[in-house]
C-alpha cells in the first residue's frame, strides 16, 4: 500500500490497520515512529474532525503535522497540481488532502514520492469508512453484523459499502431515486463481497431496508457543494429520516452512527443523537486511532 485514495487500497491491510487501531486507543503514545517526521495537511475544505484527529495522530505518533489552506498555497493561484506535488515531497513524509475533486487527489498521487492519504473527495471518504468498522466491531464484537445506511448515497456511502464488503459486513444502502451510491463503486462492492460473503443491496424501500439491521447509519442531506440542491434535496430525502419510530424495525440492540456534522430533525432527530443506543461521539473520537494506524502503516520505515 503506498497511498490510500479509496478503501480498496487497503484490501490486503484492512485487518492490520484495524488491530493497530485498538492498540493505539489503549495507549495513543505507545508507539512514536514519526520523530522527525512531517505529515502536510492540504485542506480545499473546512474541517473540524479530520483537521485535528489528524494533527494529534501524527504527533502521537511523535512526528510533526502541518496545515496548509489550499487558498493560501499557490494552488489557489493558479500552480498545477503536478508541480506542487513534486515539490512537497521535497519537504515532507506524507500527504493529507481533503479536496473538492477526487481526481484532483489521484494526479496528485500520480506526482508525489510520498505517501499520499485522502482526508475526503466528493467521491470517497475512506479514512471515516474505516473507522466506522472499526466502531461497529467495538460495539458488536462481529463484523458478521447488518449495517443500514439510509438517505443520501455519497462519499461516505460509497466508501462504505468497499468498507463493509472488505470484512464481510452486510450492506444495506437505502435512498429514494436518483440519490444511490456511484454504481462503479456498488460493482466493485459486489466483487468484493464474492470473496468475503457480504451481502450488498441498494433499495428505495426504508422499511424493508432497516429490518433486522444491528446498524443503522446515516449521514447530511445537504453535503458541502450540494447548497443549491437544497430545497429539492430536503423534499427528495424527507421520508429517509432516522427517527425513534424507524429504530422500531430494526434488531432491539441496534446502534446508530452518523459521521458529524449532524443538521438535528433533519436526516437524524435530536431525540436519537440524545438517546443511549447512538455511537456518534465514538466514531469521531475513533477517527484519531484509525489514522493513526494508518500513518503508522504507511510512514514508517520497514
Amino acid at each position: 500500500m503506498k497511498h490510500l485514495l479509496s478503501v480498496t487500497d487497503v484490501k490486503q491491510d484492512i485487518f492490520e490497520i484495524l488491530e493497530q487501531a485498538a492498540v493505539f486507543k489503549q495507549d495513543p503514545f505507545s508507539i512514536t515512529p514519526m520523530k522527525n517526521k512531517t505529515l502536510a495537511m492540504i485542506f480545499e475544505k473546512a474541517s473540524t474532525r479530520t483537521r485535528i484527529s489528524f494533527e494529534l495522530a501524527m504527533a502521537h505518533l511523535g512526528g510533526n503535522p502541518l496545515y496548509l489552506s489550499a487558498s493560501d498555497m499557490q494552488l489557489g493561484r493558479g500552480e498545477i497540481i503536478e508541480d506542487t506535488a513534486k515539490v512537497m515531497s521535497r519537504y515532507v513524509d506524507g500527504v493529507m488532502i481533503r479536496a473538492k475533486e477526487h481526481d484532483d487527489v489521484l494526479r496528485f498521487a500520480e506526482n508525489s514520492d510520498v505517501p499520499v492519504i485522502n482526508g475526503l473527495t466528493n467521491k470517497e471518504h475512506p479514512c471515516q469508512a474505516i473507522t466506522d468498522i472499526f466502531t461497529v466491531y467495538e460495539h458488536k464484537k462481529t463484523y458478521q453484523v447488518k449495517m443500514s445506511y439510509i438517505g443520501d448515497g455519497n462519499n461516505v456511502c460509497n466508501s462504505l459499502l468497499l468498507a463493509c464488503a472488505l470484512v464481510g459486513m452486510d450492506i444495506t444502502v437505502i435512498c429514494p431515486p436518483g440519490y444511490e451510491p456511484d454504481i462503479a463503486i456498488v460493482e466493485d462492492a459486489q466483487m468484493l463481497a464474492e470473496e468475503t460473503g457480504s451481502k450488498i443491496e441498494v433499495t428505495n424501500n426504508v422499511l424493508k431496508g432497516v429490518k433486522d439491521a444491528d446498524v443503522i447509519y446515516t449521514d447530511v442531506w445537504v453535503s458541502m457543494g450540494d447548497e443549491r440542491e437544497k430545497l429539492q434535496r430536503l423534499i427528495d430525502l424527507h421520508d429517509y429520516q432516522v427517527n425513534m419510530d424507524l429504530l422500531t424495525h430494526a434488531k432491539s440492540d441496534v446502534i446508530v452512527m452518523h459521521c458529524l456534522p449532524a443538521i438535528r430533525d433533519q436526516e437524524i432527530t435530536d431525540e436519537v443523537i440524545q438517546s443511549s443506543i447512538n455511537v456518534i461521539l465514538d466514531q469521531a473520537e475513533n477517527r484519531m486511532h484509525v489514522q493513526a494506524a494508518i500513518i503508522y502503516k504507511l510512514l514508517r520505515d520497514e
